[in-house]
């Protein structure tokens, strides 16, 4: 995978999905080569042992070697590795997994509990913003969970340091039926439509903002639905516009790899690998992972700007420039220069997406706006409304409050 232009092509569509291209790509073959430091490779995909890693990390050289091979197994590579015995002592993730249990339990009560982006709605568990609920809940807990070296040596590797970590713990209940293949984020949350939008060389670039990770927290045979991955398809230029036609998602069920997991191992991949959570087809385990979300330091603005302040100080003039029959690019570009055009980072738990992958961005909301000619208080109210969901309950509270 090269994030360099490839001939031509600038803009990626529905006719750059070429089945027999994919299978180029995904039916490539791992080998020792790759990763040397890789203690096997099963069914493509590298496993490392942990202990071994840390070892050879102590070493600033070796760091520094193992570090260039995970990052181009992650970019070139099958994009996949497998951290054996990631966390070697088990209490430490029963510890934070009776937080996570508790956590559920009160959001189920409370009925605040949420579901699944690429699952029907009430098949698995989650909890939103599990680092956060963990700190403040557990700290002594999270210090000793998020200390964790193969998860800081990965994440450098393939987003060098500041990097932000985020977490999702998923539960994936008995007899819940397998997620539909994806991508993630960011282009796997947008719609093709969307994605199409955007030029080839941000398809190749955004991959290599974030790193997708899970941690196991229990023992996880084949039969209770481990992750369905297809190791080198991140390197499918298309493939956000790809994952969702039948064809590709046929192939990916012919031929996606699930590996079992022991309690403590790691996986992390690109956003950018086919993979779907498995059917947990047992009657009685509830498979925990902790999903792990990083991100680069470098997905932010330069200056801190009150954006809805912007917006409720041009809007009047929106409405009275469409009244006048402005033309609507015209508008669209004041409201991009004003709005926040994306939707996130946000509170999953209070701003949950609405028919789609994503809550509503707040340029979405003002242009709603704009097209139904709500008054300018009525836009106000609303993108007040549409801030406070995307905060964090823990700004709600003080730093020894329990809120989680």
């Amino acid at each position: 995978m090269t994030l360099t232009v490839k001939g031509p092509r600038t803009w990626l569509g529905e006719t750059d999905c070429d089945l027999a291209d994919f299978r180029a790509h995904a039916g490539r073959t791992t080998v020792p080569a790759d990763c040397p430091t890789a203690a096997d490779i099963v069914r493509n995909v590298p496993l490392y042992d942990a202990e071994h890693l840390c070892r050879l990390a102590a070493d600033p050289r070796g760091r520094r070697a193992i570090q260039a091979e995970l990052a181009r197994v992650l970019l070139d590579g099958p994009g996949i590795v497998v951290f054996k015995r990631a966390y070697p002592d088990p209490s430490v993730l029963d510890r934070a997994g009776a937080v996570f249990d508790a956590l559920i339990e009160e959001e189920r009560a409370a009925g605040t509990a949420r579901g699944d982006h690429y699952a029907k709605p009430g098949t698995n568990d989650r909890v939103w913003n599990a680092v956060e609920k963990l700190a403040v809940r557990a700290p002594e807990v999270f210090t000793e969970y998020h200390a964790d070296e193969m998860t800081a040596l990965v994440c450098e590797a393939w987003l060098g340091p500041g990097y932000q970590l985020t977490s999702q713990v998923n539960v994936v209940n008995p007899g819940a039926l397998a997620q539909c293949v994806h991508r993630d984020y960011h282009f796997g949350f947008l719609t093709d439509e969307h994605a199409a939008a955007f030029p080839a060389h941000m398809h190749r670039a955004a991959p290599v903002l974030t790193l997708q990770g899970a941690v196991a927290h229990c023992d996880m045979p084949v039969e209770t639905g481990p992750t369905m991955y297809l190791p080198h398809s991140q390197t499918y230029e298309p493939g956000y516009l790809a994952w969702r036609r039948p064809e590709f998602r046929a192939y990916f069920e012919e031929h996606h790899v699930q590996l079992p997991l022991d309690k403590g191992d790691a996986v992390f991949f690109s956003p950018a690998l086919f993979h779907a959570a498995g059917h947990n087809s047992t009657a009685d385990v509830r498979r925990m992972a902790n999903l792990l979300q990083i991100s680069s330091p470098f997905g932010r603005s330069m200056e801190t700007v009150d954006r809805e302040r912007m917006v409720n100080a041009v809007f009047p003039v929106l409405l009275r420039r469409r009244a006048e029959g402005a033309p609507e690019r015209w508008l669209r570009n004041v409201v991009a220069a004003c709005a926040e055009g994306y939707s996130f980072p946000t509170n999953l738990d209070l701003d949950a997406p609405v028919g789609g992958l994503a809550p509503p961005a707040p340029a979405e909301l003002v242009w709603r706006a704009l097209e139904r000619g709500a008054s300018p208080g009525e836009l106000r109210r609303e993108l007040r409304a549409a801030a406070e969901r995307r905060l964090s309950r823990g700004q709600a509270t003080d730093a020894g409050g329990a809120t989680p």
